[in-house]
């Protein structure tokens, strides 16, 4: 069965197919400006969605790596802040040995008694170390001092007053938490008796006693270094843990961004090339139309 073609169908045809190109020149053209295949959720549902489930991912791998950041941080200030309060002890060591011998007369022992109290106020400023306004010896009371003078007592000594035994952890993965913070009251208070700043007071107070004490401070202040290498060798395995997970999350975050790459970017040559191509198509269509649309009749007559 046949059917009559007219002018006005092949008008109405070609305009259609011209504004199909129009369209698919439209799409390339956006293509290589915005670098993606993807520029709006219509132009492919599936790859949209895997998309902003990758760059979902993206973002957790962010935080994550901004929380492992900062636990390093905080980690890194313990320990530095560790290692200053182990070389005071080894200091008051020295003193101690130093102060024991019998053949010091008073003046001695009295500046070895003046050195270890301004050692042991140097010890107060580690125990109050800070990072970002917030102590990190303290628990999760972390804006706080730990160690101060009691605010109802006037003239009080300061003393290591915190006994916040609380944790503080940073999620660094989906499943992954990892504790930070070294409890203070387990390095200055491990023995609920003082700690240190009261076996650092009993050694000057020895030592600014005319009668020679026959308290072992020696063997007090080896269990405080003991101790001392306990917390930090716990602290550096944590740390090493942090530093597996920020490489862990480094790797994530290329694969993830290279598996985003793969749906979303377009491939630039190729798409020029479709680009191209499609506009010999339109100006061919341009061409043919222009023979066909019979503007007048006397252009139909000639």
């Amino acid at each position: 069965m046949s059917y009559r073609v007219t002018q006005s169908m092949l008008n109405s045809n070609m305009l259609f197919n011209l504004q199909q190109s129009n369209k698919s020149m439209e799409k390339y053209q956006e293509q290589v400006t915005s670098g993606k295949k993807v520029n709006k959720p219509s132009d492919d549902p599936v790859t949209a969605v895997r998309g902003m489930v990758y760059r979902s991912s993206l973002n957790d791998v962010d935080q994550y790596q901004r929380n492992a950041g900062d636990g390093i941080s905080w980690m890194t200030s313990s320990d530095e802040a560790l290692d200053e309060v182990t070389s005071v002890i080894h200091r008051v060591r020295e003193l101690t040995v130093q102060g024991q011998n019998g053949s010091n007369d008073a003046s001695v022992r009295d500046a070895i008694a003046k050195e270890i109290n301004q050692l042991k106020e140097h010890l107060g400023e580690i125990a109050n170390s800070q990072i970002a306004g917030k102590y990190i010896f303290a628990g999760t009371d972390v804006k706080t001092p730990p160690y101060k003078a009691d605010p109802t007592v006037v003239g009080s000594p300061k003393e290591f007053t915190n006994n916040n035994q609380e944790i503080l952890e940073l999620v660094v993965g989906q499943t992954n938490k990892v504790q930070i913070n070294v409890q203070g009251s387990n390095v200055f208070n491990n023995d609920g008796q003082g700690g240190i700043f009261k076996l650092l007071s009993d050694i000057v107070t020895d030592f600014n006693s005319p009668n020679a004490s026959t308290t072992d401070h020696l063997g007090k202040l080896e269990s405080q270094l003991d101790n001392l290498l306990k917390e930090r060798s716990d602290l550096g395995a944590r740390m090493n843990r942090m530093e597996l997970s920020i490489s862990r999350l480094d790797g994530l975050e290329v694969s993830t961004s290279s598996l985003l790459s793969k749906e979303e970017d377009v491939d630039i040559s190729k798409t020029i090339i479709y680009l191209k191509t499609q506009e010999a198509v339109q100006n061919a269509a341009l061409s043919v139309g222009a023979r066909i649309i019979q503007t007048s009749l006397v252009d139909f007559l000639r």
